[in-house]
């Protein structure tokens, strides 16, 4: 599993790197949306329906009734930051409250689980936000440095993919107090620790190789920090919701990491966070 996990990798990163540095603004767009709407159709694994077509009616409509939030035609140098930023907003204060929900699980879920709307919802504020802070983050840029938005958005996906590998080696390591049992059985304390420390020394390393903008070292390490452990709780967040589900992948379109959701859930929790905290404070 871990070499068809590596053999996979390795031929998708040069893709998403390629294509967050030289696709056309406008083609980076639909790829993005692309891969919302593969994420949206594969969350409806996690609705209780008996049709998931009509489940993906509802997000799909809302993912692209929000381009009317921000019109195609302007976005890129025209970028209207104040919706997009509303949106990543959102995003991260739906965070906050799935930070409540994977701490009480497996008790406090009566009032979710077999709600077809409210799992609907939850799939909204998970996709949507992401998609528009990928965007924001793409179309930042300033003169010196038309670049600039597309190392934004490489450097949050090297963060997240330093969370990944730190925390699998060191939980591998020195993995020995559960995290959250009931949830992600794997996952250990020691492992995030050792995520964070790789994700944050990664995203330091980048920014200084990018001559990314932001205020000090240390609250870029804050800001680093925060994200990193925000893409530990996407992940933790679609386990539940595919325990709940009873369901053991999102899907099976990636060798050996199952679905979209599979490979995202990290960045859909860590794009909107990062987003907002590195306009406010970076």
């Amino acid at each position: 599993m871990l070499k068809q996990r590596v053999l996979t990798a390795s031929v998708l990163a040069p893709l998403v790197i390629a294509g967050i540095f030289f696709l056309p603004f406008q083609l980076f767009i639909i790829a993005v949306a692309g891969v919302t709407l593969l994420g949206h159709w594969e969350w409806t694994k996690f609705v209780v329906t008996s049709s998931r077509l009509g489940a993906f009616f509802v997000p799909a409509a809302v993912l692209l009734s929000s381009a009317f939030l921000l019109p195609l035609s302007e976005l890129g140098m025209n970028l209207s930051t104040f919706n997009a930023g509303a949106i990543a907003l959102i995003g991260a204060l739906w965070w906050l409250v799935a930070t409540g929900m994977v701490l009480k699980y497996p008790k406090a879920t009566g009032w979710w689980a077999n709600s077809a709307p409210l799992q609907q919802v939850f799939g909204v504020l998970t996709l949507v936000p992401f998609l528009w802070s990928v965007l924001l983050l793409r179309a930042y840029h300033y003169e010196l440095d038309p670049f600039l938005g597309a190392k934004l958005v490489l450097t949050v996906c090297l963060l997240v993919w330093a969370a990944d590998t730190g925390a699998y080696f060191s939980g591998k390591r020195f993995g020995k107090r559960k995290m959250a049992p009931s949830v992600s059985p794997n996952k250990t304390v020691e492992g995030l620790i050792g995520g964070l420390i790789a994700s944050v020394a990664v995203t330091l390393a980048a920014a200084n190789y990018f001559s990314i903008p932001f205020s000090s070292l240390p609250m870029l390490g804050v800001v680093a920090l925060v994200t990193s452990f925000a893409s530990v709780l996407g992940d933790l967040a679609e386990s539940m919701f595919k325990r709940v589900a009873g369901v053991k992948d999102s899907g099976s379109i990636l060798p050996g990491h199952g679905g979209i959701l599979d490979r995202i859930d990290s960045l859909t929790a860590a794009f909107p966070v990062f987003t907002v905290l590195y306009f406010w404070l970076a």
